[in-house]
């Protein structure tokens, strides 16, 4: 469909053991899985939903998790030019984890901690967009941002993608809504009153579902825990899990399912 520049279009999870991946999130989302086509040099599967592009796996190697790299749900903002927008964030103090770099014809991206502390991707579309709809179950609905220095990531994002960002109280909290074109495209919240200082700043994935309570009972069976059980807060009802390999993400459930980027 070809997302707009600075959209929250792609999220994947890099995970110990890929064929245990698969089961879970198949089980739990009704995911499909396609091989990508990197081959042995470099493993990737695609997550879909009704032949649509949901998001990706790929490996945590033996080596990463020595060097302490914890399985993780990723996010990527799309942009039209990778090698600008690293130029432009590096300038405004990011630090790059990687050089930009071509994956196949798929696309070009890098990784970043932004000055906040958190990581997220960078993705210039090839022949891979990114996500193919959003915002119906089983899909991602939501990106946010968890961070201790709300003002600096909102400069930060502005300045990079030029993204709008309005605060406002969410359920007794101040929250931040990113814009991106018109569209809300992510929030952002100060973690600092309840999560320990030792929880880095980190982007949390969201994916939609139709009964929070019974995906949430699901993801237990399958061997995932609960960081938060099911709770109501701002009209919205919500919960993260920590899959069975140790990353956490959010499922929400919602009315609004209109197939579109995060809003």
């Amino acid at each position: 469909m070809g997302l707009a520049h600075g959209t929250i279009g792609w999220t994947d999870v890099a995970v110990p053991d890929m064929d245990a991946g698969q089961a879970f999130y198949g089980s739990l989302f009704g995911w499909d899985t396609d091989e990508g086509d990197g081959g042995e040099s470099m493993p990737y599967r695609m997550f879909s939903l009704d032949g649509k592009a949901i998001a990706g796996m790929g490996p945590l190697s033996p080596e990463q998790a020595a060097a302490g790299q914890p399985p993780a749900w990723s996010s990527y903002i799309i942009v039209d030019d990778a090698d600008a927008t690293y130029a432009k964030a590096v300038e405004l103090g990011a630090t790059p984890l990687m050089e930009v770099m071509d994956v196949l014809d798929a696309g070009r991206m890098f990784f970043m901690i932004d000055p906040v502390g958190a990581a997220v991707g960078i993705w210039q579309s090839g022949y891979h967009d990114g996500g193919e709809v959003f915002n119906v179950p089983g899909a991602m609905t939501w990106n946010e941002l968890m961070c201790r220095d709300v003002d600096a990531a909102k400069s930060f994002y502005s300045e990079v993608f030029g993204w709008g960002a309005e605060t406002s109280d969410f359920g007794g909290v101040a929250y931040t809504v990113f814009s991106n074109e018109g569209r809300s495209n992510g929030g952002l919240m100060d973690m600092s009153a309840f999560m320990p200082d030792e929880v880095p700043a980190h982007w949390v994935t969201s994916f939609l579902v139709a009964d929070c309570d019974a995906t949430a009972a699901l993801a237990v069976e399958l061997g995932a825990t609960l960081l938060q059980p099911p709770t109501d807060q701002g009209g919205v009802r919500s919960a993260t899990v920590l899959d069975p390999f140790g990353a956490s993400f959010s499922i929400i459930a919602s009315s609004q399912t209109d197939g579109q980027p995060p809003r």
